[in-house]
């Protein structure tokens, strides 16, 4: 699927993952390829993207490697999934 973290000052990753797993306001959710459409408020956490994934130099400092990807700390934004495309809008 294919994955868009946007913040106020730049777009930070845009590329395709496997998972993603975001802080939703009612707890940890994941979506996977061909997950059913949805849009939600995040909290803050960390959003975990797995996958062969490669990171731009210039934002690579914002983001924490994982055992199966990459972790980003947010303080809230929304998401929204559809036809195996997702948008995170993070603070």
């Amino acid at each position: 699927m294919f994955l868009e973290i946007v913040s106020p000052e730049a777009t930070l990753f845009s590329g395709e993952v496997d998972s993603v797993a975001v802080p939703g306001v009612n707890g940890e959710f994941e979506m996977l390829n061909n997950h059913a459409p949805i849009v939600s408020i995040l909290k803050d956490g960390l959003v975990k993207i797995s996958g062969n994934i490669t990171l731009e130099e210039e934002v690579e400092s914002k983001f924490s490697k994982t055992d199966k990807g990459f972790s980003l700390e947010i303080n809230s934004g929304t998401i929204e999934m559809k036809d195996n495309k997702v948008i995170v809008l993070a603070d």
